[in-house]
């Protein structure tokens, strides 16, 4: 099978053996973004024409791929749903030469009943889990971090944190950012700004504590990207892990080192898993599908 984890801006694409093991893999910065309109059936060509030129018949796609800017609209299942329940709601997508399944996003509810979506991280979620069945808490870092919670290895309910892009934007897009000339990583000043997440005051008086403490020269700029980004981190860490707990940390890159550090200081344990958990949970579904 070949399965694509096909995002906003990037697709993985991979060449699973029977068993699921990865035996190619690929990555493109050819996310749904860039791909003009009706030019999916030409852009998969392109991701992996070669492994269907070789005899591969069944393609699964997750992802923004199934967003209302994608392909083709996947709509929402809503949770509790395990892996029976997508792999019975894969919409069937035209295209000649391979049959192509698209596995739907997830949809729940906070406490107060606003509605939540993820479309992608619940394929990382079963993947990291490796098919296990327990309960556990995941956190996704990211632009739109997720936090999810599965029981009885089913996605019970998760809640989605803008914390990225949030720095992004204030350290791009304020005067915070003015103040900054290093990247934000792991040491004192991310501890600092994780401590100070836990003060009285909340996310908005804290923030602009980022631009006195320099201004007063007890915040260097090479600094103030790593508190920032602890301070941000903190407050999601904090609204999102309300008691210590072991959280399985899902992705890849620089974020999982800062929210590893973020969730020890708050009490919790972070565990990271497969790098590749899209292609096992990809392969998870795969193995459910009534393909015919």
């Amino acid at each position: 099978m070949i399965a694509v984890d096909w995002g906003t801006s990037s697709a993985r694409a991979y060449r699973l053996a029977p068993d699921g093991a990865v035996l190619a893999r690929r990555e493109s910065a050819g996310g749904i973004l860039r791909v003009p309109e009706g030019g999916f059936p030409a852009a998969l060509t392109e991701m992996v024409g070669d492994w269907l030129a070789e005899g591969e018949t069944r393609v699964l796609l997750s992802g923004m791929v199934g967003s209302r800017q994608g392909w083709q609209e996947a709509p929402y299942l809503a949770c509790p749903a395990g892996l029976d329940e997508l792999a019975g709601a894969v919409v069937p997508v035209p295209f000649a030469g391979a049959t192509v399944r698209l596995v739907p996003g997830l949809s729940a509810e906070d406490a107060a009943g606003t509605p939540e979506v993820m479309r992608g991280e619940e394929v990382q979620v079963f993947g990291a889990l490796a098919g296990r069945g327990e309960d556990a808490l995941l956190c996704l870092p990211g632009s739109h971090a997720k936090w999810v919670r599965v029981a009885r290895s089913r996605i019970a309910g998760f809640t989605t944190h803008m914390t990225g892009e949030a720095f992004a934007a204030l350290s791009g897009h304020t005067i915070l950012g003015r103040m900054m000339t290093g990247p934000a990583q792991v040491g004192p000043a991310f501890e600092a700004g994780v401590a100070r997440a836990a003060d009285e005051g909340g996310l908005l008086h804290h923030l602009f504590g980022t631009r006195t403490l320099g201004l007063l020269g007890r915040l260097a700029p090479e600094d103030a990207a790593s508190y920032l980004s602890g301070l941000l981190i903190g407050h999601e860490v904090a609204a999102a892990m309300t008691k210590p707990a072991l959280v399985h940390l899902v992705g890849s890159g620089p974020l999982m080192a800062l929210y590893g550090r973020a969730i020890a200081l708050e009490g919790g344990e972070a565990v990271t898993g497969d790098p590749d958990a899209a292609a096992r949970g990809l392969a998870l579904i795969g193995e459910r599908i009534a393909w015919m």
